[in-house]
């Protein structure tokens, strides 16, 4: 199977589980060698914007036996599944308009009036055209379709607009030991043997 074979089959196989358990795909990546690769799922609880530690495990077991069946993925992988986490990266039409008002950087592919990257404000999206606010040049236009790769740039008017992570599933908190009990490295200080 081709490069876009693999992804088009992946995206067939995936979507339609995330969807059924009641989360937005944000992005689908496969990435190393064959043989020793990893297949990322990132998705979004749409009430959230993230997921939980358990909304991962969910997602990951669904995925299990369809993946299994298909075998769209040529040797031995990896399966990560996560939130986009506040520094996301941009990969649908919404997230633009989303996040309109904050600083993003990106790679163009085919280059745009000799530009590969670019970083400034998103200032909207309209007829599949961002408009991006570049500190040096001003506004400048870049059509979707040369956007080979969008991430938020994390800011403090970001964080703050940034929903608070659910921590509700996470380890307990672990007390620190006793002054002298032990150091650093877990070696007990009263142990003469230690150097």
């Amino acid at each position: 199977m081709t490069a876009t074979a693999i992804d088009t089959a992946l995206h067939a196989i995936i979507a339609p589980v995330v969807a059924d358990l009641g989360f937005d795909l944000v992005r689908i990546q496969l990435s190393g060698k064959p043989g020793d690769q990893t297949l990322q799922i990132m998705a979004e609880d749409r009430a959230t914007g993230q997921l939980t530690l358990d909304q991962c495990a969910a997602i990951s077991r669904a995925l299990d036996l369809p993946l299994d069946e298909a075998d769209p993925i040529p040797g031995e992988y990896a399966l990560e599944v996560s939130s986009p986490g506040i520094d996301r990266p941009l990969t649908r039409p919404g997230d633009w308009i989303k996040w309109q008002g904050h600083e993003v950087r990106l790679k163009l592919e085919p280059a745009i009036d000799g530009r590969v990257r670019a970083h400034g404000s998103i200032l909207g999206l309209a007829d599949d055209v961002v408009t991006l606010d570049v500190k040096s040049v001003g506004a400048i236009l870049l059509p979707l379709a040369a956007i080979q790769s969008a991430k938020l740039v994390l800011t403090p008017k970001l964080i703050k607009a940034s929903q608070p992570l659910d921590a509700s599933d996470a380890d307990e908190l672990i007390e620190a030991p006793e002054a002298g009990e032990f150091d650093n490295d877990n070696t007990d200080l009263n142990d003469p043997t230690e150097d």
